[in-house]
């Protein structure tokens, strides 16, 4: 087994066809052919049910395949910590962020690293937090920016910034909105629109009003899409109330911006970090991602004392 083999089936793998896969790897189909042939007789497995159209990975291969990712990633890394030991900090940065974040930090977080001119190229996926772990763990990300903490043992975590929520009520809510400030029974009390199960940031509210813990959930609504926009959409067009993160109030109209109320009695808090598999050791280009998005978040989301308010995930 060598890491050429093992860049072939991951060749093969993205491309399901032998012979695309060959083109992109600069090799003839024969020889890529003959040397995924000599790694499944070294194995003793078949890793592509090649009766299929397009190429199939067989079950075992799947999992042969997802380590090689891995393998293929660190030994690549090795050359990069290299550099980075010697003051050269490139390359390419696989990143997945979740969709309740993204509309709100990548704008800046794009012009800022375009100003700063690194040689660090950031390619990004809008993905859920369950998709972001299984691209770390299967080495098609390099990192994520998500919701933590996710206490999962192969992961690091790198906090940025601590983001409050914030209620939104529609002005049809009379009794709510005349109230400046909400306790957390007020979700509780009228129609909340939430997002659909796969976010963790329908999961964080629900742990907020404690609605896990209540029988009658009648008054839930929940709308199938990543989009906080959105939800803010239905309630200025229809009513009922949805609770967004700190960030999304710059996007908001000087209108819409009389619609939002903090809560009276606690600080719902998400914390956001930079995630990695704990064997990612390129520290430096870690440290100039989390300085960049540091640098484009306000600094009222900087203090750490707001750790202590973080709703589980």
């Amino acid at each position: 087994m060598n890491l050429q083999q093992l860049e072939y089936i991951i060749a093969v793998d993205d491309y399901r066809h032998f012979s695309k896969a060959a083109e992109a790897s600069f090799v003839t189909q024969p020889t890529l052919s003959m040397m995924i042939q000599k790694l499944e007789d070294e194995l003793g497995v078949k890793i592509f049910d090649r009766t299929q159209l397009p190429v199939q990975p067989t079950e075992i291969g799947s999992r042969i395949i997802d380590q090689a990712r891995v393998a293929v990633a660190q030994v690549y890394q090795i050359k990069e910590i290299i550099q980075e030991e010697k003051g050269i900090v490139k390359g390419t940065f696989r990143l997945g962020i979740i969709p309740t974040i993204s509309p709100y930090l990548l704008p800046k977080l794009m012009q800022v690293h375009q100003h700063n001119h690194t040689e660090i190229r950031i390619a990004i996926n809008e993905l859920t937090t369950d998709n972001i772990i299984k691209g770390l763990m299967n080495g098609t990300l390099d990192g994520g920016i998500l919701a933590t903490p996710l206490k999962d043992e192969h992961i690091a975590e790198y906090p940025l910034y601590y983001e409050k929520f914030f209620a939104y009520v529609s002005p049809k809510e009379t009794a709510l909105y005349a109230k400046n400030v909400l306790d957390e029974s007020d979700l509780n009390s009228t129609k909340l629109w939430l997002l659909d199960e796969v976010h963790c940031f329908r999961t964080q509210i629900l742990h907020l009003c404690n609605l896990k813990k209540k029988k009658n959930q009648n008054s839930i609504f929940s709308y199938e899409a990543g989009s906080i926009d959105t939800l803010i959409n239905i309630v200025d067009a229809t009513d009922g109330l949805t609770v967004i993160p700190e960030m999304a109030l710059d996007s908001l109209s000087e209108l819409q911006k009389k619609n939002v109320r903090s809560f009276r009695n606690s600080t719902p808090v998400r914390e956001i970090s930079l995630v990695t598999r704990k064997e990612f050791l390129r520290r430096r280009l870690l440290g100039i991602i989390s300085d960049e998005v540091k640098s484009v978040v306000p600094s009222s989301l900087l203090d750490e004392s707001l750790k202590k308010y973080v709703i589980p995930l």
